[in-house]
């Protein structure tokens, strides 16, 4: 019960950042079920068949309120599916123990992308630029790598295409979230099928599994909500920093350090973390009283 109730929450608390920043659910899931110790297959596959609820949820509700481009969707989910279930054969096939640091060091650079991405977003309304037409030259590579690292990483579909897809199609936000969220159901599903066939269905975790359908299903509604409470700046600082502390536990972990060498390191990194927190808090505070000066 108190597993249950664990991963119930770490899957309540991630649904809240994946819901407002458009990513994170995955990404810092994995990192959290890494330092708790679980093999990076066992893992990413269990995430992978719980976001097949929440995808789906996702998706739908996003198509029924206008926020979905399906062409992209397809050009998006087509390539990054295949993809996908290659990444899921192997990581299937590789020792948890020997993949289990590298996979570490790929989420904790994500981790530092969207803490810079976040702490250097500039907060001050910008000139909407004409939406333009993506070719598939450039977004089936796109969605062949954003699947591939999701699926072996156990997250990575939204931060990989949805920073790329703000910047370069000038759609509304919204649109490109939407977008990112409803194919990466047909992601989800293939990628778990490819741990399955290659995993077994006997090494996921159902008890994480039905904690994180739980926890992101009650979340979502809420996320919605906290969005519109919450800069996505700040709450992107903190997802990011969060993924880079707990992945840095595992690598220090597999360095077999001195316990004196990591707790400075750790002290150093927490402190950092601490700072970077305060300074994107004090960055929005000045942003929303120059704004307000200027209304009145």
């Amino acid at each position: 019960m108190q597993k249950l109730l664990t991963f119930a929450l770490i899957a309540f608390l991630t649904q809240m950042m994946d819901g407002a920043l458009g990513m994170g659910f995955g990404l810092t899931s994995s990192s959290i079920l890494l330092a708790y110790g679980l093999a990076p297959a066992v893992a990413s596959a269990s995430i992978h068949m719980s976001q097949i609820a929440t995808t789906a949820a996702s998706g739908y509700s996003h198509y029924r309120f206008g926020n979905v481009d399906l062409r992209l969707v397809v050009l998006l989910a087509v390539p990054g599916a295949l993809s996908a279930f290659c990444g899921a054969a192997f990581l299937s096939h590789i020792s948890g123990e020997i993949i289990r640091p590298y996979i570490s060091i790929f989420l904790l650079g994500l981790g530092v992308y969207i803490l810079v991405r976040f702490l250097m977003m500039n907060q001050q309304t910008k000139k909407t630029t004409p939406t333009r037409k993506l070719k598939k030259v450039f977004l089936v590579p796109l969605g062949m790598i954003g699947g591939f690292l999701d699926s072996v990483g156990g997250g990575g579909w939204g931060p990989v295409n949805t920073p790329v897809l703000l910047s370069k199609s000038g759609m509304a936000p919204r649109k490109v979230i939407g977008t990112v969220d409803t194919s990466e159901f047909l992601v989800t599903v293939s990628a778990t099928l490819g741990f399955l066939i290659f995993l077994g269905w006997e090494q996921l975790s159902w008890l994480l599994v039905w904690s994180f359908i739980i926890g992101g299903v009650v979340a979502a509604p809420i996320a919605a909500w906290l969005v519109k409470l919450l800069p996505s700046t700040i709450l992107g600082v903190l997802a990011g920093g969060f993924i880079i502390l707990t992945n840095a536990r595992t690598l220090l972990h597999s360095l077999h350090l001195e316990d004196t060498t990591t707790a400075l390191v750790y002290t150093v990194l927490i402190s950092s973390y601490i700072l970077v927190i305060l300074h994107s808090t004090k960055k929005h505070l000045k942003f929303k009283q120059t704004f307000v000066r200027k209304q009145a």
